[in-house]
């Protein structure tokens, strides 16, 4: 697994595409911190840290579109399915390499904080709580996307269809106030990944909520498993 996310890593810093999410990334966040506090002198970071799950309905398929549709535009799909390295191996390096290509990223937005906090005061727990919450609710995204590139041949078409399935948890949020049975509208607010990071920006660390968010990686990764297991031995 270690070569594998090594691999990966190398992947996204020698190509571009590290660059171009890291990037627009930036680029977004900066102008949503400059927006929201610098040019109204506010303080709350939390807040800002809430509008960055949004950028990651567009910028996580960014990460995730290359990751098994590459390999097999590139006909390297077979020589990894037959390596010694087991299928949960490749799929967890690939998910755990993307996952740290967003971490960095996001650990570049920390310059935030200090800015905040050499003009006013910043409240640690509740905005590392968040930051917290951010970065589980971005792995959760790069699963759905990982899962997608292993049942696409081309990246436009996993990115398209990974930022169609992310709108959809998005729009769980959306619809879940205009469901009249609330026995529904409880279902639908449970599996929203949204509401789930809300709890950790309002600092209710809980376990229910850490064990939703690794559940839901856990299930896209071992459905990703799934799918390139059946594919090497239809093509083996």
């Amino acid at each position: 697994m270690a070569a594998v996310w090594k691999r990966e890593m190398q992947a996204y810093f020698k190509t571009p595409v590290g660059y171009v999410f890291m990037g627009f990334f930036l680029l977004v966040t900066g102008l949503m911190f400059f927006f929201s506090n610098l040019s109204t002198g506010s303080g709350n970071l939390v807040n800002l840290l809430s509008q960055f799950t949004s950028i990651l309905l567009f910028l996580a398929p960014i990460l995730t579109m290359r990751l098994f549709s590459e390999e097999r535009r590139s006909k390297s799909e077979q020589l990894l399915l037959t390596s010694p390295v087991s299928l949960t191996a490749i799929v967890a390096g690939k998910f755990l390499a993307a996952s740290a290509a967003y971490g960095l990223s996001l650990a570049a937005t920390f310059p935030y904080v200090l800015i905040v906090g050499v003009f006013g005061r910043v409240y640690w727990g509740e905005t590392l709580l968040a930051y917290a919450g951010l970065f589980l609710c971005g792995c959760c995204f790069i699963a759905v996307g990982t899962f997608v590139s292993s049942v696409t041949e081309n990246q436009v078409s996993a990115a398209a269809v990974a930022f169609g399935v992310n709108f959809l948890l998005w729009a769980i949020d959306a619809v879940i106030g205009m469901i009249p049975m609330p026995w529904v509208a409880g279902v639908l607010s449970w599996f929203s990944v949204f509401q789930r990071y809300e709890a950790f920006a309002e600092a209710q660390l809980g376990f229910s909520g850490v064990l939703y968010f690794l559940s839901f990686c856990a299930v896209f990764l071992f459905l990703t498993v799934r799918v390139m297991d059946r594919r090497r031995w239809s093509e083996g």
